[in-house]
């Protein structure tokens, strides 16, 4: 079967419509009480370009949609940009699930999707380790699992568009250990998964139920823009060693950007869930009793 973009005969790609402001209102308002749990915090906004389209390009972290909505979203109110997320095709295999991430902007993460998004005018967000960095095992926190991959970085030159590199960091932790694809595999479960011949990257680290690391732990999620990587002077010619080229810029600027959170994390007093809550509460209190005395007072 000829390439869609060799293709005469294919019909026009029809996109799914982007989210409208009733929609991202409705995101807002759902995401409100994870917002107070997980306090995200975002900073380098002066490193996104003025010019559109832009290709957002970022970490995977663990299961992928604990911190996405947060980015999509502050992107949204800040900049007025509704971003386009490609997903995996997995995705679109289960009903219900696959309308909930089209109303909120997600497309089907192939390149003749992302050619129409860039055509459109549309910008992009991409996470190039797709199933396998967000179904990660235990000692592959942080880490960029993109292998060989250079296919954002040939749509970004072809496309003229401009990289933002972004760095996440706290959802890898909220879960602790997890049972990861290698305990599974070698637990009693292993020989069904294999039987079933399930995408590697699918199989997704269940969380530890049992002892101490088996709560979920609130955490702090941290975000960082990095200097964008510029495309435009190649001129839309794409090569190997052009796209060999802006992938390891892409990639050295995320892994600063996750090194550059995890000090951040270290010195802020309030990434600690437990002694944020305690400052609230006493901040609360301490209001309390000066209104009283304020009473107290005026009588």
């Amino acid at each position: 079967m000829p390439d869609r973009a060799d293709d005469p005969f294919a019909p026009p790609l029809v996109l799914p419509p982007s989210p409208s402001a009733a929609d991202m209102a409705r995101l807002d308002a759902l995401m409100a009480p994870l917002r107070a749990l997980f306090r995200p915090s975002f900073d380098g906004w002066a490193n996104l370009p003025r010019e559109r389209p832009l290709l957002f390009v970022g970490n995977h972290t663990l299961y992928g949609v604990i911190d996405s909505p947060h980015l999509l979203l502050e992107v949204y109110k800040r900049e007025g940009l509704l971003l386009r997320g490609l997903g995996d095709h997995a995705h679109w295999a289960i009903p219900g699930w696959r309308e909930l991430l089209s109303r909120f902007g997600a497309v089907d993460g192939t390149p003749e999707v992302c050619s129409a998004v860039f055509g459109a005018g549309g910008s992009v967000l991409v996470f190039p380790g797709g199933a396998r960095e967000a179904f990660k095992k235990n000692d592959e926190r942080y880490r960029l699992l993109w292998g060989e991959r250079l296919g954002f970085a040939r749509l970004a030159i072809e496309h003229r568009v401009t990289i933002v590199p972004f760095a996440a960091v706290g959802a890898d932790e909220i879960f602790g250990e997890t049972v990861d694809r290698d305990a599974l595999m070698t637990g009693p479960l292993g020989g069904t998964l294999e039987a079933l011949r399930i995408r590697p990257d699918l199989l997704m680290p269940l969380p530890r139920i049992w002892g101490p690391d088996g709560a979920p732990r609130p955490q702090r999620l941290y975000f960082r823009f990095c200097p964008p990587v510029a495309t435009r002077h190649f001129g839309g010619v794409v090569s190997d060693e052009t796209a060999v080229e802006v992938r390891e810029q892409t990639r050295v600027a995320i892994e600063e950007g996750i090194g550059g959170l995890m000090r951040l994390r270290e010195a802020d007093p309030m990434a600690d869930f437990s002694r944020y809550v305690g400052r609230q509460l006493g901040g609360g209190l301490a209001r309390l009793l000066k209104g009283r005395s304020g009473s107290g007072d005026g009588a």
